[in-house]
């Protein structure tokens, strides 16, 4: 039943993403909801500047509405599955109000950093106190592979919230390429379906089943040149999404290392950042995230696109065998 439950939530969410595409599309370009590129992105990036943004809302929309008819379905509607897809359309809804107010004031500003965080903190912090207090879940977490487990008890909300926060952002911050963020994700939505099999949380298995499959189905829009973007709206729920799962199902690690390209990216903003002020203004890379760095360093598009699935696809696998 599982196995079928996954196939089907898959195929749900990969069709509905591409019979909403089109007609999505056409009507967020008719409202003028369009992309504003940065003004300190590679040069090459300009032309991209006015092609339709918030594609994430059809993407985001056949996950939610794949896992819930699926789940139903095949008598896997469970609490764990309605936590799930809540703090998914939650983080969509704030990336959402902030590609707004990017399309409204004509720049790529929308929400500073520290009023996203205002809203996703505390609901983050909701999703750790729930998996703390639920007693088939609890505040610990294993290392995979192995019997190690680490009690976290009050303690685990925080990592919680750093764990959904953080890879919300995290996949925000690699949408800066056409497939990237929707490419990767695919990839690492598909190995949780198989880590989230192997511990028992088939809800979960058919939310990272519906993800995975949403996000191939935009892949039809969104490779380049793409035609829509996802817009914050797609990567914060598909970020949402990852950490969700991975937190309901009890495989964080596994989860981070299967979303390790997403860390990465994180990781490289950070460390750009942090070596830019100690230095006086030095840059450790050309530019941030990094994948910017190698499109600078001579590598086009479709070549680093490619080779960072490449990456994530290894360390999907990584993530599967050292959980096995």
């Amino acid at each position: 039943m599982g196995v079928t439950a996954y196939l089907a939530s898959w195929a749900v969410g990969a069709v509905a993403t591409l019979a909403a595409g089109r007609p999505v599309v056409a009507w967020l370009g008719r409202r003028g909801v369009a992309q504003i590129v940065r003004e300190d992105a590679p040069q090459r990036h300009a032309e991209k500047s006015g092609t339709p943004t918030m594609g994430g809302l059809f993407m985001i929309g056949a996950a939610l509405a794949a896992a819930v008819l699926v789940a139903a379905v095949t008598g896997h509607a469970s609490s764990d599955l309605w936590v799930a897809l809540t703090i998914i359309a939650f983080f969509a809804a704030v990336g959402g109000a902030d590609d707004l107010l990017g399309v409204a004031r004509g720049r790529n500003l929308g929400l500073r950093a520290r009023e996203k965080l205002i809203f996703q903190v505390p609901v983050a912090l909701a999703l750790g106190v729930y998996v703390m207090r639920a007693s088939r879940l609890g505040g610990s977490i294993g290392l995979p592979g192995t019997a190690w487990h680490l009690t976290l008890g009050w303690l685990y909300p925080l990592w919680c919230a750093l764990l959904v926060v953080g890879m919300a952002n995290a996949v925000n911050l690699s949408d800066g390429l056409d497939g990237l963020a929707a490419g990767s994700t695919a990839i690492a939505a598909a190995a949780l379906v198989v880590l989230a099999q192997r511990a028992g949380a088939i809800s979960m298995g058919i939310v990272a089943a519906a993800v995975a499959g949403a996000a191939v189905g935009f892949l039809w829009y969104n490779a380049h040149p793409a035609r829509v973007f996802m817009g914050d709206v797609g990567s914060q729920g598909l970020g949402a999404a990852l950490a969700a799962v991975g937190i309901l199902a009890k495989i964080e690690i596994a989860m981070l290392i299967v979303g390790g390209l997403f860390v990465a990216e994180a990781l490289s903003v950070i460390l750009q950042v942090t070596y830019f002020r100690m230095t006086g203004g030095t840059r450790l890379f050309r530019m941030s995230p990094i994948h910017h760095h190698f499109e600078l360093g001579g590598w086009t598009e479709t070549q680093t696109v490619v080779r960072f699935w490449v990456c994530g696809a290894l360390l999907a696998v990584l993530g599967m065998g050292l959980a096995s």
